[in-house]
């Protein structure tokens, strides 16, 4: 069951009792997402949205042998991945490089979101285990660490880099749910790719779908939690 800040009291209480965990996407809930920055990039390039996002993160609700998915699993290094997703541009007549889409995207967008992340120590105060399961890349770990006080805000990071498996690839939370010894029906998760969302929810993980600003998600979080009303 997917929770927004309309679910029922019954539902909240129900979640509230069984409730031992919080697990977060990074990228795009503790940052803002700077996905919109693909459109100027397109337009520079004489391509779609679509087809800049298709070309260099392929279908990023399924697991597979793209360049981009072979890279957060750690099997590859960025450059390579880099060569492999110039030449699946070149094959629709594009030019495509990550470099540049990188940048375009740290320009626009990536900022923290300081109200969820001031959040996170009183989920922890209230004595649940808070962790991360990020799709990452062994070349950006320390930048996306040194981000945020990562070993102060949470109990455990399942960084696909490091653990080869990626999501939406069941393993991976399976692998988050062994960490805790936690059962699903005990974790709560938020992402902001609702592929990933679906996943942890066949799973029987309930899920928290981002979709706005830090507010917006302490908000979302606080409807479920009811932090405010314990302390």
């Amino acid at each position: 069951m997917r929770y927004q800040r309309d679910a029922s009291n019954r539902a909240i209480d129900e979640m509230t009792t069984e409730l031992k965990a919080v697990l977060f996407d990074f990228g795009g809930v503790f940052t803002d997402s700077p996905f919109h920055a693909f459109n100027a990039y397109a337009a520079k390039i004489g391509a779609t949205d679509e087809q800049v996002t298709a070309i260099v993160f392929g279908g990023y609700a399924v697991d597979s042998d793209h360049p981009w998915h072979q890279v957060e699993r750690g099997e590859i290094t960025l450059e390579k991945a880099r060569e492999d997703i110039m030449a699946l541009g070149r094959e629709q007549g594009l030019e495509v490089d990550i470099w540049d889409v990188f940048l375009a995207m740290a320009e626009n967008g990536g900022g923290l979101r300081e109200e969820l992340v001031d959040y996170v120590p009183r989920i922890r105060a209230a004595g649940l285990v808070t962790g991360i399961i990020t799709n990452n890349v062994v070349e950006f770990r320390d930048h996306w660490r040194n981000m945020l006080p990562v070993d102060a805000l949470f109990d455990f990071v399942v960084d696909s880099s490091e653990v080869g498996m990626r999501k939406p690839n069941p393993a991976i939370f399976e692998k988050a749910l062994a960490i805790g010894g936690f059962s699903p029906e005990q974790v709560l998760f938020l992402d902001d790719y609702e592929g990933n969302v679906i996943a942890a929810e066949a799973l029987n993980i309930r899920s928290i779908l981002v979709d706005g600003d830090g507010a917006k998600t302490v908000a979302d979080l606080e409807a479920v939690l009811g932090l405010n009303e314990i302390g």
